[in-house]
Parts: C-alpha cells; sequence; structure tokens
C-alpha cells in the first residue's frame, strides 16, 4: 500500500483497486450477494485464508478490506519476516486493543512459507481474537497450514483471472490518467488485447508488467500512440510461462489428470497433460517414474507387454534427453492409454495386506519347506509335497497358503486383454483339478 502513490511504483502496484466495486474477476465472492461483499457490510471479519495463483488478486482483496474496515490493518511478509516480528505486533495489538479498542488484522503474504513453529506463534492470538489473521497462499492449504490455524480460518478460494477480466483491468490501466497510463493517450489494438490476455494466463500482474513494458517501447512524444500485436509479441517474450510448481498444487493436479486420462483409455488427454507437465519444467524421469507404476496397476496382466514399453520409455530418455527423448514418453503414454485395463493386480496387493494385517506372522504349511538338513526331514519339513512336474498336466492339487488362509483367492483376472487368457486358462485348470478330485473320491469310495 505505502507505495501506491509513489511516481516510479510499477503500473500493477498504481492500478491495485481501492474498493470492492473497482475489483475485476472473482465474482462467486465479490459481487453484491456473495461472501466478501456481506462481510464488507457487517464492518467485520473472521480469519481468513486467501487461496489463489498469483496475480488472481489475494493482495488486492486484502488491500480493499483495509480500506474499508475501520481496523489496525498490517502487512507482513512471510519470506521478510519472523516469529519475533510476530511478538512484536500481538504487543503493539494488545496496546491498542486495551487502550482504543480497536481490531488489529495481520495480512500474512505467502504464508505456507512459514514452518509449523512459526505458524503455531499465530494460533493463541487468533484464537483470542486479539489478531484477525489473513493469510495469502498460492499453495493448497491443506498441506501447508498447520490444522489448528486452518480450522480457525475461512478459506476463500480465488480462480486464475478469465481473458475477459484481464481485458477490463488493462483498457482500465490505459484510461486511468491518475495512477495508470492515460495521461499518455494511448490505445491498443484488438489483436494485441487479445494477445495480451493470453499470455497473461490468469495473471493480473503479469498482464499489467507487459502493458507497462510495451508502453515503455514507444515513444514518449510523436504520434506514434498505439500498442500493437508485434508490440506486446516483444513486451511479452515468453509464450509458455505457465503456472506450475514442481513441488504444489499444480504438479499433482497435472500428474491425476494424465494418470487419470491414461486410466480412462484417452490417449488424446494423455498427450495433453504429459505435454502440460514437460514444457512446465517438469522432470521427465519423475513421468517415466509414474508411468511404470501405471503399467503394473492400471494394465498389469491385460497387457503384459505395457511394463516393458514403460521401462523402455525410461531407458530411451536417459539415452536421449531433452527434448529427443520426450517423443518415448509420449509413445508410451498413448501405448498406456490405449491399452486394455485392469486393476487385478492393484487389487491382489490391497486384499493380501489386509489378510497380513489381519493375521499376522503366520507359519509356512511344512509341506512347503526344504529340508536340507536330517532334523528337518525328521520334523515333516517337505513331508507330502507334490513335485509339479511329475503330475499329469503340471498341475498339483495342494495347499499354498497358510491353514488360515485355505481357499482364498486373491488374483481374480478380469476378461479384458491377455488377461482374459489367464482367466480362461485358470478355469482350464481349476475344472482340471476339481475332476481329479472328484476321480479320486470315486475311487476311495470304492
Amino acid at each position: 500500500m505505502k507505495n501506491k502513490y509513489q511516481h516510479n511504483a510499477p503500473l500493477a502496484e498504481r492500478m491495485r483497486p481501492d474498493s470492492l466495486d473497482q475489483f475485476a474477476g472473482q465474482k462467486h465472492l465479490t459481487d453484491s450477494n456473495r461472501l466478501l461483499s456481506g462481510l464488507l457490510e457487517r464492518g467485520k471479519i473472521p480469519s481468513l485464508l486467501l487461496w489463489g495463483p498469483p496475480g488472481s488478486g489475494k493482495t488486492t482483496l486484502a488491500t480493499v478490506l483495509a480500506n474499508t474496515l475501520a481496523a489496525d490493518f498490517i502487512f507482513f511478509s512471510a519470506v521478510l519476516s519472523g516469529v519475533k516480528d510476530v511478538r512484536r505486533i500481538v504487543a503493539e495489538a494488545e496496546t491498542k486493543h486495551q487502550s482504543a479498542k480497536r481490531q488489529t488484522i495481520l495480512f500474512v503474504d505467502e504464508i505456507h512459507r512459514f514452518n509449523k513453529g512459526q505458524q503455531d506463534a499465530f494460533l493463541p492470538h487468533v484464537e483470542s481474537g486479539l489478531l484477525t489473521l489473513i493469510g495469502a497462499t498460492t499453495e493448497n492449504p491443506s498441506f501447508h497450514v498447520i490444522a489448528p490455524l486452518l480450522s480457525r480460518c475461512q478459506v476463500l478460494v480465488l480462480q486464475p483471472l478469465s481473458r475477459e477480466d484481464i481485458k477490463t483491468i488493462t483498457q482500465r490501466a490505459l484510461a486511468d490518467r491518475k495512477q495508470g497510463l492515460g495521461a499518455r493517450k494511448l490505445s491498443i489494438t484488438d489483436t494485441a488485447l487479445e494477445l495480451l490476455a493470453m499470455l497473461a494466463d490468469g495473471d493480473c500482474r503479469r498482464a499489467l508488467n507487459c502493458l507497462e513494458t510495451a508502453a515503455s517501447l514507444l515513444p514518449e512524444s510523436g504520434e506514434l500512440k498505439e500498442i500493437s500485436e508485434s508490440l506486446i509479441r516483444e513486451a511479452g517474450q515468453q509464450h509458455h510461462n505457465l503456472r506450475y510448481d514442481n513441488n504444489g498444487e499444480e504438479h499433482y493436479n497435472i500428474i491425476s489428470a494424465l494418470h487419470k486420462s491414461m486410466r480412462d483409455s484417452d490417449p488424446d488427454g494423455a498427450a495433453y497433460w504429459l505435454r502440460r507437465m514437460l514444457i512446465s519444467g517438469e522432470d521427465p524421469l519423475y513421468i517415466a517414474r509414474r508411468l511404470i507404476r501405471f503399467a503394473s496397476e492400471d494394465i498389469g496382466n491385460a497387457d503384459p507387454q505395457s511394463l516393458q514399453v514403460a521401462l523402455n520409455c525410461r531407458d530411451a530418455f536417459h539415452m536421449l534427453g531433452s527434448p529427443e527423448g520426450e517423443l518415448a514418453l509420449l509413445q508410451a503414454v498413448t501405448y498406456l492409454a490405449t491399452a486394455p485395463k485392469s486393476n487385478a493386480l492393484y487389487r491382489t496387493e490391497q486384499q493380501i495386506n489386509k489378510d497380513i494385517r489381519a493375521t499376522g506372522t503366520l507359519p509356512v504349511p511344512l509341506h512347503l519347506r526344504n529340508a536340507p538338513t536330517g532334523l528337518m526331514k525328521k520334523i515333516g519339513y517337505g513331508k507330502g509335497y507334490k513335485y509339479a512336474h511329475e503330475q499329469q498336466h503340471g498341475l498339483v492339487d495342494q495347499e499354498h497358503l497358510p491353514d488360515e488362509l485355505s481357499g482364498r483367492r486373491y488374483y481374480e483376472p478380469t476378461n479384458r486383454g491377455f488377461e482374459a487368457v489367464i482367466r480362461d486358462r485358470l478355469v482350464k485348470w481349476r475344472k482340471i483339478l476339481q475332476e481329479r478330485a472328484h476321480t479320486h473320491a470315486t475311487q476311495q469310495q470304492k
């Protein structure tokens, strides 16, 4: 706030609105019948967490609250400040509360950068009502804000600004003579405005920075007053400045989208999300590892070749690197997306884990144990074991699970892909063993 009226402040800072009616975007929060407008009418707000991508208006909303509410408003950066500063702010708030009964609102920018101990410092003062906390974060609060603090704050989710919102903000900046570029009487072509809105990618700050740079490329005096598409392209420079964080929310959202697109047999969606990750700077070998897991978890024996494809993809990327090796990733992703699907192996793993947790360390049946010593043979190791290669069809009717789990069936192949062959094979084998058992029982009766 303190830089707002300084002549050399960036355009994005100078154009920060003072009231809710000047705010563009986030209509789900700011419209007349929505949450923020209702809170401002009451003149009192609860502790809030503003969660949204860069340039979506988190700090601006805090500024609007500061200008609207009759409270002491303190801006606090998690990057530049620490617990010592929190103690000082608390002491000042206690003094003001005792003397003037004034509410203190503490705005913490990038609150996710505070560790657990630092966040704990806020807790007693938010709990007591001495401080009303407004935290701004680009990261999912579920993962980056401690649970006790999260439970005491209302989370407001901000969305990336739409292209129409970006256009509105841009045109305001061009028209505003006091804080914007209005004094220069500049205009912008429709194609340039469309390009600017696209390059901004929902980030208001990025849009205004690009606009200010483009305007600076025009001569201060002279007849050239129009910002063209080529000028915006020159000012923007980057064409693939996508929102992404290798360890953050968007990373997990997009890998989930890739995984589910492959699981749902959609090669187009899978290819799109793969390229989004790679263009955003994701580690290709991380993606390769996820593909290897996917090949077993979601395809398995429905197409046993899928695991080999995933492994070969990783090896190909190791050999070629970027960008040449990225095509191997695309080949693997589209192969896995179009392969027959089965989660039979995953279900097998889960069911066995459940039984192991329930039954503990069950002993190996004696007939399945090797007996390399005389003592072991004497106490029954290996007794009664049937050697499959000496049996008809190579099949034996003997139990291979502990007694407590006798008869359990864990692996149930589907009727998709190669698993249909495995399923038919198991049905055939079981039928042979049943008929053999029936014949043996009949002979015993005779």
